[in-house]
């Protein structure tokens, strides 16, 4: 599985790592879009799926953290020395710790139900303007929270360097950082609907925006490390403590609220089972 995939993604992309990092940072924002996009067919997802799911994608970032960012950043990259990569994951989580203070928490857009008159369920009422910058906000701090996620692709990448020997190891974290974004999309669509946004095109451009600013940041992310390698362990260390900031700071909280703790847990497990089997089989 490793050799096969390797070689695809280094046939139809090559081997720059800039060109790695671009192509990665769009592949997770096309996944974001897709989760986003998730509501055209799925018109009213529950609180325990939308808890379950969240409780996988933070499954999936918790067990990235470690595997793709922190553990290769002070065994390959700073020749066994921590200090570095944990100097990152410090500067990480302090980064978003001061950034969450610009962007107010919005945690119960995220699965709230969509008004709706009562006299005629199938209509919804107007746009509540409250609930609606909530959404703003909320919005806000996804994309926020999008950027140590396209970092991390980047830093993936120019971390690899092109060497076909390394890219099985981005390529895994790049799947992983998808594959989360998928109920993340998803979650800041719903988070339009409840505000009365029941045009699903709306709702759907809110994931866009969302995913979007991780295009640059996985680029900027390559060249960071590619330029100056060793920036590379401080690098890791700072998205892979975004990462973890985000997981205990706001996914988990938000996925404990409603009653649903115990599947919410079960997603998160079955997203570090699928996490550590990528790893595995694309890193090994």
């Amino acid at each position: 599985m490793q050799s096969g995939l390797v070689e695809l993604f280094a046939g139809v992309v090559g081997t720059d790592p800039l060109i790695n990092g671009l192509v990665g940072g769009i592949i997770i924002a096309l996944m974001n879009l897709f989760g986003a996009s998730l509501v055209f067919v799925w018109r009213d997802p529950s609180e325990r799926a939308l808890d379950a799911a969240l409780g996988f994608a933070a499954g999936v970032m918790l067990a990235a953290a470690f595997t793709s960012l922190i553990l290769p950043g002070i065994e390959e990259y700073s020749a066994g020395n921590p200090i570095p990569t944990l100097v990152g994951v410090a500067l990480g989580a302090l980064f978003l710790d001061q950034a969450d203070g610009l962007v107010p928490h919005a945690h119960y857009l995220l699965t709230g139900r969509r008004r709706t008159d009562a006299a005629n369920p199938s209509q919804s009422l107007p746009v509540d303007e409250a609930r609606l910058t909530g959404v703003v906000l909320f919005i806000l701090a996804i994309t926020l929270h999008n950027m140590p996620e396209g970092l991390a692709v980047g830093v993936g990448f120019g971390a690899a360097g092109g060497d076909p020997a390394q890219l099985g190891g981005a390529i895994s974290l790049m799947l992983a950082i998808g594959i989360q974004n998928i109920p993340e999309g998803l979650a800041v669509s719903v988070a339009a609907i409840n505000a009365g946004l029941d045009r699903r095109l709306y709702a759907a451009f809110a994931g866009i925006r969302a995913g979007v600013v991780e295009i640059p940041l996985a680029v900027l992310g390559a060249v960071a490390v590619t330029l100056v390698e060793p920036l590379l362990p401080y690098a890791m260390g700072f998205a892979a403590g975004a990462m973890l900031f985000v997981i205990s700071d706001e996914i988990i909280p938000e996925t404990h609220q409603h009653g649903y703790e115990r599947v919410a847990t079960l997603g998160l497990m079955i997203g570090i089972i699928v996490m550590l089997y990528l790893d595995i089989s694309l890193a090994a």
